[in-house]
């Protein structure tokens, strides 16, 4: 007899069957050479909370709360299910789900056998997610019903929702290896300034993620930590991984809106989170918000992208006793910095703070040379955390790597204490009449006036000046502003230069990737679809 696992609202539920698998495709040479070895990373989180965390729920899933143990022996029949169905160290599984106790189960399971999770955007479309697949080359998928289905065949699939994922309770179990080396998952790149790519995430790089990231945000033995960010995007993935590590309960919902996450926070005491910005800009919009208790939070961790002052200060009387703690970081570093709670004053607010101990951050000239304090220069990065390359693009890592270090393309400085600042990315920074704009100290102004609830600032194409500043802003409901009043406020705050010099108010909300980062490209492909050169 073979234990079956369906999905039920986003979590999986045990049901008794027989079932056949499909059959094994042949192994790719590079990804089985890459993922080769033995896999580290579980050993570290859920095994070690099933060892001294035994009995103490795991996660909620259906009302119910697992235990780690629990969790650990479903884990395991998971494994051994994919293990029966072709799945071997260094293929990959795809994951297009959403948030739930069904995608932490298998990317577990991956992670004991050595598989290489492929967590895909849930924003993407069909025809995306047929792009990274075929990158990719994963040996299945695993989709919930919700989402688009790709046209990509291939040899393994399963559709919760629609049927069973099967778990064969006479199984063998795999043995959980140790290769800290392996590859634990292809994080795809969000694509805000291109085609993605695969970013090769080693369970070494996890695990050094979840040491940093408990250098500033503390986490709490015992906690209850709520997935509210996206689990396929680098800013929560490695959560799942340090939430049973330090025996927290693991909370979902399966997209964020305000009411969702406030009624969540309340119903199960929730005291962690991450959010991006775009996430707390809502929450602390919603009217619904102040209606809720959320007096069990106690760490909002938060990045993805810069959080503009008038932000913070809204979410400090929204939720004045929690601590709030800013992150820096690329899909293919991890976490490099953080502001602590403490470090929230006003002359630090738009600052992503410091290294921890471990990370190596220097800011350089266009030769690689490191700046003094107070000089822009391009972020660059080394330490345990950092990727081994790109998937399948050997060209793209060598462009990545310069000395040694990781050119994350972000535009910043260091002031004398150590906290980094980061002005733009390189490919944002707008160049009008010879003189640098950064589109993030512009936003930053923008986003001081009370009529204005979201604004991205971009270049566009200028005979005179090369490019020039231009924001595209959406206002708050019932609230009026124009082009004339905007540019007026902009003026008290900016050198002329950096004054938008055309302002467009849209309707929607701006286009935004699956992690909540606004798609500048998109906003400039009308302006640049003619020119010989984009500039920006």
């Amino acid at each position: 007899m073979a234990l079956l696992l369906r999905c039920e609202n986003d979590g999986i539920s045990d049901i008794f069957e027989s079932c056949t698998a499909l059959p094994t495709p042949a192994k790719q040479a590079t990804g089985a050479a890459l993922g080769a070895g033995e896999t580290m990373i579980y050993i570290h989180s859920l095994g070690r909370a099933s060892r001294y965390y035994g009995d103490r729920p795991a996660l909620a899933q259906d009302g119910a709360y697992p235990s780690f143990q629990e969790l650990h022996a479903r884990v395991a029949a998971v494994a051994a299910a994919l293990s029966a169905n072709g799945f071997e160290m260094g293929d990959r599984l795809a994951l297009l789900l959403p948030n739930g106790p069904a995608y932490i189960e298998l990317v577990y399971a991956c992670a004991w056998l050595g598989v290489i999770a492929v967590p895909l955007n849930t924003r993407l479309s069909a025809a995306e997610i047929d792009r990274v697949l075929a990158d990719a080359e994963p040996h299945g998928l695993v989709r919930h019903s919700s989402l688009p289905a790709p046209t990509v065949r291939l040899q393994w699939q399963r559709v919760l929702g629609e049927e069973p994922f099967e778990v064969g309770n006479n199984d063998p179990h795999p043995k959980v290896c140790y290769d800290p080396e392996a590859i634990l998952a292809l994080i795809y790149t969000s694509g805000t300034t291109g085609k993605p790519k695969g970013v090769m995430v080693t369970h070494a790089n996890i695990l050094a993620n979840v040491h940093d990231f408990n250098y500033w945000m503390k986490y709490k033995e015992g906690g209850i930590y709520l997935h509210s960010a996206p689990m396929f995007h680098i800013a929560d993935f490695p959560t799942m991984f340090a939430a049973p590590a330090f025996g927290a309960r693991q909370i979902t919902i399966p997209k964020f809106n305000p009411k969702s996450f406030c009624e969540t926070v309340e119903r199960e005491r929730v005291s962690h989170t991450v959010m991006v910005p775009t996430m707390i800009n809502l929450l602390t919009q919603s009217s619904e918000a102040r209606e809720y208790d959320l007096s069990s939070l106690e760490v909002l961790a938060y990045g993805g992208s810069p959080m503009a002052p008038e932000l913070i200060h809204r979410t400090r009387t929204l939720l004045p006793d929690v601590k709030l703690i800013q992150v820096y970081g690329l899909s293919e570093t991890g976490f490099l910095s953080g502001l602590q709670d403490h470090e929230h004053v006003e002359g630090r607010l738009l600052s992503c703070g410091r290294p921890c101990p471990g990370v190596d951050v220097q800011v350089v000239d266009e030769s690689g040379k490191q700046v003094d304090a107070g000089t822009p220069g391009e972020l660059v990065a080394r330490g345990a955390n950092v990727m081994r390359g790109y998937w399948n693009n050997p060209t793209e890592t060598a462009l990545a790597f310069r000395d040694g270090m990781f050119r994350t393309g972000d535009v910043g400085y260091q002031d004398r204490d150590g906290f980094l600042y980061i002005l733009d990315r390189v490919k944002d920074m707008i160049v009008t009449g010879g003189e640098n704009v950064y589109s993030g100290e512009v936003e930053a102004v923008i986003y001081e006036h009370p009529a204005v609830r979201e604004a991205a600032v971009l270049g566009i194409p200028d005979a005179q000046w090369g490019e020039l500043v231009m924001a595209c802003v959406v206002l708050k409901p019932g609230k009026a502003l124009n082009a004339d009043e905007l540019i007026s406020h902009c003026r008290r705050f900016l050198a002329n230069y950096k004054v938008p010099r055309r302002i467009e108010f849209l309707e929607a909300e701006l286009p935004k990737n699956g992690s909540g980062k606004i798609l500048k490209r998109v906003l400039r492909e009308r302006f640049w679809a003619h020119q010989e050169r984009a500039v920006s």
